[in-house]
């Protein structure tokens, strides 16, 4: 049976997006959402309990959910209009019982960890670079106080290395700055193995991905 058009257009995040029935689609997670699945099979494959901070769409968590049927998967967003939209992928997937329903959770409140508990595995997938670095340091904190010794984070995004880059991230940088001043490629070695230590993380893995992007797996120490 072919599937009913899309309803309309939205234009929110760094994107437009088309919705139907509540279900928004990201163009770019069409395109890196398989990349990014299969990464995390290869990465968190020791990783059963995973909460996604940021889940944006819901059809990263829809693919890396249908990759590894045995996870157990609790989404997050703080903006309603997307947790609506994880609402509906996991009902129009049929995946209730392995997808929890979206909480509203921002990585700057220090309390966000109060929300789960069992927790191995942390994901977040583009979002440290379009929001405030507080949101970033309050995902680490929270990481290093939720994870037990062994428990990965994976990022997935944009990077910088000691200030050097893609010329198209370097662009990327200067147009997210250019919307706002606290947004930004994050710096790895410079921001993100710091502030990893400093919450009792290390970097364990950096995996090259498509378009100049990266995973990156910090490891609970």
């Amino acid at each position: 049976m072919d599937k009913p058009p899309k309803d309309r257009k939205l234009s929110i995040a760094l994107e437009p997006r088309e919705i139907q029935e509540e279900r928004l689609f990201s163009p770019s997670a069409g395109r890196n959402k398989d990349f990014i699945a299969e990464a995390f099979g290869a990465l968190m494959r020791d990783c059963r309990n995973i909460v996604e901070i940021a889940s944006g769409t819901g059809e990263h968590a829809i693919a890396i959910c249908k990759a590894r049927p045995n996870l157990h998967y609790f989404p997050s967003d703080p903006d309603p209009q997307s947790r609506r939209s994880i609402e509906a992928w996991r009902r129009h997937e049929n995946m209730q019982q392995q997808i929890a329903a979206a909480l509203d959770i921002d990585s700057r409140r220090s309390d966000w960890i109060e929300n789960f508990n069992g927790v191995d595995g942390i994901v977040c997938i583009n979002m440290i670079h379009i929001a405030p670095f507080a949101a970033c340091e309050g995902l680490f904190k929270g990481a290093g106080k939720l994870l037990p010794v062994g428990g990965k984070l994976f990022l997935y995004g944009p990077f910088m290395r000691e200030g050097e880059t893609a010329p198209s991230n370097l662009d990327f940088d200067r147009s997210l700055k250019s919307r706002n001043p606290d947004w930004g490629v994050r710096d790895i070695d410079r921001a993100l193995v710091p502030l990893a230590h400093e919450n009792g993380m290390v970097l364990t893995s950096i995996r090259p991905m498509p378009a100049n992007n990266h995973v990156l797996i910090f490891k609970k120490d």
